[in-house]
């Protein structure tokens, strides 16, 4: 069990087919995809999070 608290984009498409992103955690941002919660989870530095978002603009 994690201690994250997955929120599902609200790009996903109507299939399900996105990535959920949580941010509960100080310091840290943690990315999974959609279709696999029981999966890997993928744990980023928060400020590693907020360059790759900017650079998506």
């Amino acid at each position: 069990m994690n201690d994250f608290d997955f929120v599902k984009s609200s790009y996903s498409s109507g299939s399900g087919e996105c990535v959920e992103v949580a941010l509960g955690i100080p310091h840290v941002v943690a990315v999974r995809d959609s279709k696999d919660s029981d999966g890997p989870i993928l744990r980023l530095a928060a400020t590693t999070w907020a360059r790759f978002t900017a650079s998506l603009g």
